[in-house]
């Protein structure tokens, strides 16, 4: 099947639509990286709100931290998927406050990692992308698609995050700059006839 240079130097990612069609799924990696970097940011905001005093704390034996859900989001992109996307393996060991301290500390671990690991992102090829990476429990995967997991990964954790900061009455900031309540207040009412 010939296809667009593009697609041609990328290989077929995916095949096959059910209907006979056959178009292969794109990945622009600038655009995800993007993507990733604003998912962060977002992240990132939400981290800043924990107090000092409550980094630390968990809501019970054995669960997370609020320090060890950032570091683990750290820890997890440049030692897990930042290694394996380059099919060499997962170098995380550990999330706990041993790798950074104090909110200060650890937002600026936070910031240090995925800086080393966006860098790493942006030298990977076509050709990587589109060929197969293989995760700490041992699958195949398409590498693009395993970043794409990077992502949902994160957004996992920060839910935990504003979850726990919930649970201590701390203040969060609305994730897209508009809390429900101001929603709808914009919000048209709908004719329920």
């Amino acid at each position: 099947m010939d296809g667009p240079p593009e697609v041609e130097r990328l290989g077929r990612a995916e095949l096959g639509d059910g209907c006979g069609v056959h178009s292969p799924v794109m990945f622009d990696l600038n655009e995800f990286l993007e993507y990733f970097d604003r998912v962060r940011g977002r992240t990132r905001r939400v981290a800043a709100c924990i107090p000092e005093d409550q980094l630390e704390w968990r809501p019970k034996t054995g669960a997370f931290s609020l320090g060890d859900l950032v570091r683990h989001i750290a820890v997890t992109e440049r030692y897990m998927w930042a290694e394996t996307v380059f099919n060499r393996p997962s170098r995380y060991l550990s999330h706990g406050p041993e790798l950074a301290a104090g909110r200060t500390g650890v937002l600026d671990f936070l910031d240090a990692l995925h800086q080393e690991s966006m860098a790493m992102f942006r030298t990977l090829t076509p050709q990587a992308l589109a060929g197969k990476c293989t995760t700490p429990e041992g699958s195949p995967i398409t590498t693009w698609k395993w970043l794409r997991a990077m992502a949902e990964h994160e957004i996992h954790h920060r839910g935990q995050i504003y979850l726990l900061l919930n649970l201590l009455s701390v203040p969060t900031p609305p994730l897209y700059g508009l809390t429900s309540e101001q929603v709808r207040a914009k919000s048209q009412k709908v004719d329920s006839r």
